[in-house]
């Protein structure tokens, strides 16, 4: 009966990390009524066959084999899976928009019924807000670093000017990433999908701690030049990309090719952390672009402001020496 209806269970199958279980159906499953289920051959263990209404008596009914409450309500459970394309929060706001809001302006639920989203949905709304209260501390403890290390309450503001543009470079890096895999089935590959979910954006926090690391390296270097060389704003900042290229190349290169396999070759367990791979990897890249372009002109104005003017003109602006006796 089971085989003609839902399904009999029969076991379970394991594809690598993912549980496959198995059904059996009958192949007149999708073609059988109610009205023919008396009908049907059972098998007896002494070898005839016999109606199914022989043996058993078979009533229609509408109910549950289980009561469950919540809050002293009866409660029905509708499990919701989205397929692996969909993220969970498109996948919530769907269900919420085009299906529970639809129900009740169409008049499907009596008012007196009420429905909510739970489950996966609430440990969705938990995680947005721990992530932003996470996301808050992580700055203001980067800040509090950098201005240890600076002595400067001014300066780490111009080394955090390249996490926002991490975060964007993220962005646009997943983005693409996502149109190109969209690309792959017209060459005979495989698509490649990512979803912004929560586990994706994890990888901003671990970018925040990584995207500063080479402005600090530009920004260190130009203020020495500064107050140790006595060089103006703009030789000061173009010494300092000089002599940090190589180090800012290297070590940009070295955390690509790190973070490459986990992104584009697919593979047990990279379905789950693909996500904070493409975002750390493509908000590396375009943080390291950033370093080098937008970077040092923005701190040759701050520098400018502060105080470190040009050589020629520092000396321009200094009172001619007055002549001595006798001249």
């Amino acid at each position: 009966m089971a085989a003609l209806t839902d399904g009999a269970y029969v076991g379970e199958f394991f594809r690598g990390d993912e549980k496959i279980d198995i059904y059996f159906y009958s192949k007149d499953a999708l073609r059988t009524s109610l009205d023919s289920l008396p009908r049907m051959p059972v098998y007896t263990p002494q070898g005839a066959i016999v109606p199914l209404s022989a043996v058993a008596d078979i009533r229609e009914t509408v109910d549950t084999n289980t009561i469950r409450r919540i809050d002293g309500r009866r409660t029905v459970t509708l499990n919701i899976i989205p397929p692996d394309g969909v993220a969970l929060e498109t996948g919530v706001e769907m269900v919420r928009s085009q299906l529970i809001q639809h129900m009740k302006r169409s008049g499907e639920v009596p008012y007196e019924v009420s429905m909510t989203i739970s489950g996966a949905s609430d440990q969705l709304d938990a995680t947005r807000e721990a992530l932003a209260g996470n996301y808050l501390v992580a700055i203001v403890i980067i800040y509090l670093l950098l201005v240890a290390i600076f002595t400067h309450w001014g300066y780490p503001v111009l080394i955090m000017t390249t996490i926002p543009l991490g975060v964007a470079g993220g962005l646009v890096g997943l983005a693409l990433m996502n149109w190109v895999g969209t690309i792959l089935p017209r060459f005979g590959l495989d698509p490649l999908v990512q979803p912004f979910d929560m586990i994706t954006m994890l990888g901003f926090l671990i970018l925040m701690g990584t995207v500063v690391n080479n402005p600090i390296l530009i920004v260190d270097r130009a203020i020495a030049n500064l107050r140790e060389a006595g060089m103006d704003a703009k030789e000061a900042v173009m010494e300092a990309v000089q002599s940090r290229l190589r180090p800012i190349a290297m070590s940009t290169v070295t955390t690509i090719c790190g973070l490459a396999p986990l992104v584009f070759l697919p593979g047990a367990g990279t379905e789950l952390y693909r996500g904070v791979g493409a975002i750390v990897l493509f908000g590396i890249l375009g943080t390291a672009i950033v370093t080098l372009t937008f970077l040092p002109a923005l701190s040759i104005f701050v520098f400018r402001l502060a105080g470190y003017r040009k050589a020629s003109d520092a000396a321009s602006s200094s009172p001619a020496p007055s002549p001595a006796p006798g001249e």
